[in-house]
């Protein structure tokens, strides 16, 4: 089966496309490339401390799941880079709160980022094709 290339290359606030796929389906699998906390719209880092940030990370994870079909219930793992390795409770309050009962296998790391956000995100979902 090939791979699905899903949802256009995001512009960031410098107006440059970047070059990759926001999620890409392979069989039944879906992988959501990293996301850090922009504002879709703007491309703009969205202001504020971890919790903000990871908030806007989890919504962006959402809508890129969502080109295939899925929804954070679908979600198998998850890979976490933290900025700060102090911010670690206060992103897994926020994150817990976006699945319900069952969470997914995650690794979490502290890492400096790309760009100068606190938290960033990629996911692996697992969503049949109907």
């Amino acid at each position: 089966m090939p791979l699905e290339f899903l949802g256009v290359s995001p512009n960031a606030s410098d107006r440059q496309v970047r070059p990759l796929s926001p999620a890409v389906r392979a069989g039944d699998f879906v992988y959501v490339s990293g996301q850090v906390p922009v504002d879709a719209k703007t491309g703009e880092l969205v202001v504020g401390g971890i919790e903000a940030q990871t908030r806007q990370v989890m919504e962006n994870v959402k809508s890129a799941l969502a080109l295939a079909g899925a929804t954070l219930a679908d979600v198998c793992k998850t890979t976490v880079w933290l900025q700060d390795a102090r911010d670690f409770g206060a992103f897994n309050r926020v994150y817990m709160g976006f699945f319900e009962g069952n969470f997914p296998a995650r690794s979490t790391t502290e890492a400096r980022l790309m760009i100068d956000a606190r938290v960033e995100i990629d996911v692996v979902a697992y969503k049949p094709k109907a």
